[in-house]
């Protein structure tokens, strides 16, 4: 092999590119000259003019911040919610054993539409419970089919037009025929038990045995209680406003402040749904609680995107606030980003860990920076509560427009951060209808008989179809002139309607009344299937809803049942309903004083 040709000048080569390929390899290495690194770990400053410099071009000789906070040690007076009261009921105590959620929301289970009894799938688990009960106990077992006797569940006849609402679905007529005079009907029994009856009314043989009957009959009434949270006399639900409405109290050496949710939508509840309400006391009392008396380490608030105080950091690049093209009119977003960009260094957070259903308010607060100064912290939002300078976060507000003293304080209401829905049972949409000049009632989903929820435009035409076979058909009369006369046309029977009236003692405002359409069969008044519209119709009392409370995009009603454990490990079921946003307005099609072609 022949020996590669000797450069003897290398910079000439490279400089007249005499040979093709010239390969270098350096390396820089460092040649420590002593033992010891105690200078090198001094980070000494060789320029002290390029750091003065730079501090001035970021602007930091004219802070005003001075030393930065090293620790903080605060005060903070706690209270505990200890009255409720739901809507303009009497107040009571609030129980620690379940969700603030349950006893706001909850409602009575319907176990009956008018005449029809409904709710068949509750009425046969109280009913079997009953007769596990009876199966336990050898000497009441064989009384079994004398309580399935006494509380029977007839079944639909399909020729009765009563039983429409019952026959005329498919799922219906078969689950009620496979139960007919098998099972029983206990919520009959647990309504005669509630009452003050006897469990063993009308069951013969029964007198040796009346001890044992007693105790149970005790202890399903206790069972069936504790199986589903249900308000007494009075509901925190405003038929008239379309939300729930209820107050809480909390007593302290202060004296007691009542909290009140006004429009509660259902669903989350949080501290945002409270106002403190002026109006008289609940009669709470005011338990003994401690000052919590801490001293913590501030630490700097940290986001997503947040401009890092480091030169040489590299910043996450999933949030580009650059990015960001607010209008010249979208002051909020443009305050955000001015927070976000400018002053976010300038906050920190203190840890405080607070039980849930606490009312909690700063007594003081004192931090101390790096040079040894100790300052006094005020509250900011201190101050009349109708100043609109006041700057405030996560504050209580004030019911009514009276010029009183802020209110500073933070409220962790005892709720649940989870909570189980299950499906729909009922579903209306209120709406408007410009050209009838109404508003419609429109029950989207119905619930059977059976507990089930199902499309109400197909529960009504499965009923109309049915009650039709009662109805002689007359005999064909061909028309007599080439067009006829109506006086008004039909709606479907799941469009309830709602008509303006005066307010009593007002020439201006108006709000909704529920009206009825008479059916296509018989022309009767078509009734409401939904509990939600049957407001008071049971009892012969008229509904009225608030007409702004009916917006154009409409207003949404689900009924549904809620569950949830509570951290005593107890399980709350109840039925709620919940409000929300619709999706505009509709058409019925109803029209007045029509000319119908009949050839």
């Amino acid at each position: 092999m022949a020996e590669p040709p000797r450069i003897e000048d290398l910079r000439k080569a490279l400089t007249d590119r005499a040979f093709p390929t010239v390969g270098l390899w350096n390396r820089i290495e460092g040649r420590p000259r002593t033992a010891a690194f105690d200078r090198a770990l001094r980070a000494e400053v060789r320029d002290p003019l390029w750091l003065l410099t730079r501090q001035w071009q970021l602007g930091e000789f004219r802070g005003s911040d001075a030393g930065t906070a090293v620790t903080a040690t605060y005060s903070v007076a706690t209270a505990t919610p200890s009255r409720f009261r739901a809507g303009s009921g009497p107040p009571q105590d609030l129980p620690g054993d379940r969700p603030l959620e349950a006893l706001a929301e909850r409602r009575a289970v319907p176990f009956a539409a008018g005449a029809d009894p409904v709710s068949y799938d509750l009425r046969l688990i109280i009913g079997r419970r009953w007769l596990k009960l009876l199966g336990r106990h050898l000497a009441v077992q064989h009384l079994r089919d004398d309580y399935v006797s006494k509380y029977r569940i007839a079944a639909p006849d399909p020729d009765a037009d009563a039983d429409s609402s019952r026959a005329a679905h498919a799922e219906v007529w078969s689950y009620l025929q496979a139960v007919a005079d098998r099972r029983m009907d206990g919520y009959a029994f647990y309504r005669h038990l509630k009452s003050g009856g006897n469990a063993w009314d009308g069951i013969s043989g029964t007198l040796l045995v009346r001890p044992q009957l007693a105790d149970l009959g005790a202890y399903l009434v206790r069972w069936f209680d504790g199986l589903f949270d249900q308000p007494g006399a009075d509901s925190a639900w405003d038929a008239s406003r379309l939300e729930h409405r209820f107050s809480i109290a909390a007593a302290s050496t202060g004296g007691e402040k009542v909290l009140t949710a006004q429009e509660y939508p259902g669903g989350h509840l949080d501290w945002h749904a409270f106002s403190v309400d002026p109006a008289g006391p609940l009669g709470g009392t005011a338990p003994a609680h401690q000052p919590i008396n801490r001293t913590v380490f501030p630490a700097p608030v940290r986001y997503s995107g947040m401009p890092l105080p480091r030169w040489w950091a590299v910043e996450d690049g999933r949030t580009n606030f650059a990015g960001v093209q607010p209008d010249r009119t979208d002051l909020a977003r443009l305050i955000f980003l001015e927070f976000a960009l400018v002053y976010s260094n300038d906050w920190l957070q203190l840890p405080c860990d607070l039980p849930a259903g606490t009312l909690a308010a700063i007594r003081g607060l004192a931090v101390t920076d790096v040079f040894g100064q100790r300052l006094w912290i005020t509250p900011a939002g201190a101050g009349q509560d109708e100043d609109w300078q006041r700057w405030s976060m996560f504050t209580l507000d004030t019911i009514g427009t009276q010029d009183v003293a802020a209110d500073t304080s933070m409220f962790l209401p005892p709720t649940v951060p989870k909570v189980a829905e299950g499906p729909i049972l009922e579903e209306v949409s209120l709406i408007r209808d410009e050209n009838a000049n109404m508003v419609w009632g429109l029950e989207k989903v119905v619930r059977l008989p059976t507990g089930e929820g199902r499309r109400g435009s197909e529960v009504v035409a499965e009923i109309l179809a049915h009650r039709q076979r009662f109805r002689p058909v007359p005999p064909a009369d061909p028309p007599r002139a080439p067009i006829a006369y109506q006086a008004m046309s039909s709606v479907p029977e799941n469009w309830i309607p709602f008509i303006p009236v005066h307010v009593p003692g007002s020439n201006r405002a108006i709000r909704l009344q529920r009206a009825a359409m008479p059916d296509a069969v018989d022309g009767r008044l078509v009734r409401p299937r939904t509990s939600l519209l049957r407001e008071g119709l049971d009892g012969g009392q008229p509904y009225f809803v608030h007409e702004e409370e009916v917006t154009p995009s409409g207003t949404l009603l689900t009924l549904a049942f809620n569950r949830t454990r509570w951290r005593n490990g107890r399980v709350s079921v109840w039925l709620s309903a919940r409000r929300g946003l619709g999706r505009g307005e509709g058409s019925s099609g109803l029209s007045f004083d029509r000319l119908i072609d009949t050839s």
